[in-house]
This record gives structure tokens, sequence and C-alpha cells, in this order.
């Protein structure tokens, strides 16, 4: 994403209640309390679900996820997450 595109302009990636997975290692930046800055929340593969869309810095959607491995709530970018196809 460049500085002059925003990622707000257009509809949210995923929706609440979607099923998605991690497509990289997630570490807590200090944002999650009770962790230690650079402990593991959710591992490259673990799977979620979208519980809430919020905003980050007027540009680009952070996506609450409740990772199933963990039981941690995590704050999720876009570049982050991956949908995980339902076999119907």
């Amino acid at each position: 994403m460049q500085y002059d595109e925003l990622e707000l302009d257009a509809p949210p990636a995923f929706d609440i209640g979607q099923k998605v997975r991690s497509r990289k290692l997630i570490r807590n930046d200090g944002t999650f309390p009770g962790k230690e800055i650079g402990e593991t929340l959710a591992k490259k593969g673990d799977v979620g679900y979208v519980i809430s869309i919020g905003t980050f810095l007027q540009n680009s959607y952070i996506y609450a996820v409740h990772f199933m491995p963990t039981g941690y709530i995590v704050g999720c970018r876009k570049k982050e997450l991956e949908l995980v196809e339902e076999i119907s």
C-alpha cells in the first residue's frame, strides 16, 4: 500500500464471522496486554474468526481475530490474513 492509497476507500476485505488463517507468525508488538514484547500470539497457519473490524491511523482496517489454538483475540492487518475456504 502506498502512502497516498487509503485502504478505507474500499470495503473491508473480510467480514465479521469469516474464518481466516494467519499468513505469518504474529508477535506481540507491545499492544497485547499480559504478554511480553516479541511473544508469539499466532503462528503461521493458525485459524480464527473475525469478531470485529476497526481502523488504524485513519487509513487501514484492523481485524480483531479470535484464534482458536490459543484463544487470543489479536488485531491483524489484511496482509497478515487469508480467507479460509469452507468446503461444502
